[in-house]
């Protein structure tokens, strides 16, 4: 029988709120946020004005008020509103205005939960009306919050422990005009640079957005991660570092997915175990990420760290979250084996031409600009070129990296979309160097490598 709602330890800590399920409503709350916008901006700007103050529109658009307003609006509406926020924020936030990063940032926290007479009536279209029969426990505080759905604990009349992540009302059908209307919002803050063509990445996202609201598909990419991570030796001592679940076919639908139950804590439990544990992790999901780009051609390309929990007791990882998983060509693959084998032997001329057929560089480019992508490649990849283990807690490499790329921006001119293959092999990259810092790991990368080094 479904469980009876009681404020019991797993009671959401953030108060539910409806989602808006229809087009009209969706605009509606945008519209609602422009115009409470502009209604600070005038009340704001009058005071200024009445001080002998003459003030400035970018500050008052993103005032301490407006980017709380901003956040709170986008989280509460999830879907691809919410989504596309972490999407920018993560790809693009090295670029964007400290103000607008916040607004953004946030985003990657928990979503508001639905309230239960949605969830109920959402679980009814997916399992029909008499679902509470046929199940043992259901937990309808949701263990989990984000931006495509929630997840339950439930328990089937077997025994079997299950997660369920339900798909928020509305979330598909609102993908595209939510993506245009919030990218709309964004661009009349006035501070993402007019020469920064979003473009790409907006339609980007609206195709993995469409691809995360299937859970078929991420059902069978789920099945398919799992047997290649399981018939592949990740740390070479005959037993694996990670565990996936397994999904349980009865109860998953293209909006409900069910899977496994895994009793695991968050990645930040790792920060309390003993070097040699976190760098054996590290270690491990490095190794993982060289076996996607070159022998799984598989790639889970998103770095959230909500993706990733820690089982103290058997030190292993847990991943979740496969709705971001895409194939990686084989040309792709092979031309960042040979970039990756370039940067290990200090090989700037054929890093140049692999950076050339992957598309990072093309005819367009003054040599100038293209010194400045190796450059900024050989640094990106100093640690393949470390003898041992790259101390990843000491590195400013993040820094750095931050420094150049602004550079070759700036100065360099340099507006260039990179195919979208390289801007998520990039990402998830760039998610796993944030996260070798924050646990100061230390990896041989070139152990880690080996595999695919010509060395």
């Amino acid at each position: 029988m479904a469980e009876k709602p009681n404020k019991s330890a797993e009671s959401p800590t953030r108060s539910s709120r409806a989602v808006p399920s229809s087009r009209l409503s969706r605009i509606g709350r945008l519209g609602s946020l422009a115009g409470r916008i502009a209604g600070n901006v005038v009340s704001q700007g009058a005071g200024q004005l009445l001080k002998g103050e003459k003030p400035a529109l970018s500050s008052l658009l993103l005032s301490p008020k407006n980017i709380s307003n901003i956040a709170d609006q986008l989280a509460s509406m999830r879907g691809a509103a919410m989504k596309l926020g972490q999407l920018i924020s993560m790809d693009a936030g090295d670029f964007l205005p400290e103000e607008l990063a916040v607004i953004l940032g946030r985003l990657r926290d928990d979503a508001d939960p639905m309230p239960k007479d949605q969830l109920i009536a959402t679980l009814n279209q997916s399992w029909g009306e008499k679902w509470q029969d046929d199940l043992l426990y259901f937990s309808f505080a949701p263990i989990a919050a984000a931006s495509i759905g929630q997840v339950h604990k439930v328990i089937t009349m077997d025994g079997r422990m299950l997660a369920v992540k339900v798909q928020y009302p509305g979330v598909k059908k609102s993908i595209d005009s939510d993506v245009d209307n919030v990218a709309t919002l964004i661009k009349l803050t006035g501070l993402v640079p007019k020469s920064l063509d979003i473009n790409p990445l907006l339609q980007e996202a609206k195709a993995q957005l469409h691809q995360e609201a299937d859970y078929v598909r991420e059902a069978d990419m789920l099945n398919r991660y799992r047997a290649l991570v399981e018939s592949t030796d990740i740390q070479n001592k005959g037993s694996n570092a990670f565990v996936i679940p397994q999904t349980f076919a009865p109860l998953t639908t293209s909006t409900v997915l069910a899977m496994d139950f895994i009793e695991a804590q968050d990645l930040d439990a790792l920060l309390n175990e003993p070097q040699d544990v976190r760098d054996a992790v590290m270690t491990a999901l490095m190794t993982l990420f060289f076996n996607e780009i070159f022998h799984f051609k598989l790639l889970q390309s998103d770095p959230n760290l909500a993706n990733y929990q820690f089982k103290p007791d058997t030190k292993e990882i847990v991943l979740l979250d496969f709705g971001a998983t895409r194939d990686v060509p084989d040309a792709i693959s092979a031309q960042y084996q040979a970039l990756l084998n370039s940067a290990a032997a200090n090989d700037r001329a054929m890093m140049q031409q692999a950076a050339f057929r992957i598309g990072l560089i093309d005819e367009s480019h003054s040599q100038t600009q293209v010194d400045a992508v190796i450059n900024i490649g050989m640094e990106a990849c100093e640690a393949i070129r470390c003898e041992g283990a790259y101390d990843f807690g000491q590195s400013d490499l993040i820094a750095r990296l931050h420094e150049k790329g602004m550079a070759l921006t700036m100065e360099h001119n340099f507006w260039h979309t990179p195919p979208v293959d390289a801007l998520f092999i990039h990402r998830k990259l760039g998610g796993l160097f944030l996260l070798a810092k924050r646990l100061k790991a230390k990896v041989d990368m070139r152990k880690a490598a080996g595999t695919w080094l010509n060395l």
